[in-house]
């Protein structure tokens, strides 16, 4: 796909093809760049600003200055407007640390139960007077909701650009938890279930990973040996999921 670079002021000029003569029709009067992000453009319909759009989405949408949009073009590309800040949010949250499938799925669950609540805030602040509403800021502008279909599709986009991948997300993890604390291959198995990957995916990954328990035990030691009794060392390593029997021979085999 084409991108498209757009100064702050340039527009999209018409090259007269559109339905200008749509009854009803309301007119893009100008495209300018986003000055917080580089990447958006701002639409404006008959002089005033309406919404921004990523650059793809500019193109797919074949928006120019003059085209005549019906109200239902334009609500159209609201929802993707939209749709287009919640995948870069959920893209700029997921490249900022690795996540699995699953946690991405109810980020944006817990993401889609605050717009709603937000909103429903917004409807009661209609109700306040104009001058409280001047007073303390309050919003009174709706925004889209965002659907089960919406969570869905950014999910699946974001699997297809390989920006999500469960078994990435395992070796990171596995590489990362407890590096220098120490943690069982048990431990490590339990948390990746819990975090929705499958034990698949979780054994392969653990069976090729350079930790061994053997290693995780001896870090644990290291650090716990000045506070605890053998028995009491044991028993600790015990429930952090370690062999009992590897566990009682290394804690000896310090001595």
């Amino acid at each position: 796909m084409e991108i498209i670079n757009f100064s702050p002021s340039q527009k999209l000029k018409d090259d007269g093809d559109d339905a200008a003569n749509i009854i009803g029709a309301r007119k893009v009067t100008d495209i300018k760049q986003s000055l917080k992000d580089e990447n958006r453009v701002n639409i404006f319909i008959d002089y005033s600003f309406a919404f921004s759009l990523d650059i793809a989405q500019v193109v797919d949408y074949k928006l120019k200055v003059g085209k005549a949009l019906s109200d239902l073009e334009i609500d159209r590309l609201e929802r993707a407007s939209s749709f287009g800040k919640l995948y870069q949010n959920t893209l700029e949250w997921v490249l900022n640390r690795p996540h699995s499938i699953k946690e991405t799925r109810e980020h944006l669950v817990t993401k889609q139960g605050k717009r709603e609540m937000a909103n429903r805030q917004a409807l009661r602040n209609r109700e306040r007077t104009k001058e409280d509403r001047q007073k303390y800021k309050l919003r009174t502008r709706e925004l889209p909701n965002i659907t089960d279909e919406d969570i869905e599709q950014v999910v699946t986009k974001l699997i297809e650009k390989g920006y999500l991948d469960d078994a990435k997300f395992a070796r990171y993890y596995i590489e990362n938890r407890f590096a220098r604390k120490g943690i069982s291959q048990k431990r490590l198995k339990q948390e990746l279930q819990q975090k929705g990957l499958n034990s698949e995916v979780i054994d392969e990954v653990l069976g090729a990973t350079e930790r061994s328990d053997d290693e995780e035990i001896q870090k644990i030691i290291a650090k716990k040996r000045s506070k605890y009794t053998d028995d009491k060392l044991i028993a600790y390593l015990v429930r952090q999921g370690f062999d009992y029997q590897r566990v009682k021979a290394a804690v000896h085999g310090m001595d």
